[in-house]
C-alpha cells in the first residue's frame, strides 16, 4: 500500500482483489504511511479482525484475518 500510495495510485482496489482471494487461515498485511482507519472499518465489517503496529518511522503495519464463527 504504501509503495502505490507513494506513486499516486489508490490502493483499495489492489487490496479488494487480495481480500477476495484469501483462503481460510489465511491472512494479509497492509504497510501504511498511516493509519488506515477507513480500511479497518471496512473489513471489520466484512468479519475480518485486524491488529495495528507502529512501524519504523511514520509507517503502520496492519495485520488481518478472518474471525472465525
Amino acid at each position: 500500500m504504501r509503495e502505490l500510495i507513494r506513486q499516486g495510485i489508490e490502493p483499495f482496489p489492489q487490496i479488494r482483489r487480495r481480500v477476495d482471494t484469501l483462503k481460510p487461515g489465511e491472512g494479509l498485511i497492509i504497510l501504511a504511511p498511516f493509519l488506515p482507519s477507513p480500511l479497518i472499518e471496512k473489513l471489520s465489517s466484512e468479519g475480518f479482525a485486524s491488529k495495528v503496529e507502529r512501524g519504523t518511522g511514520a509507517d503502520w503495519i496492519v495485520y488481518f484475518w478472518r474471525e472465525n464463527g
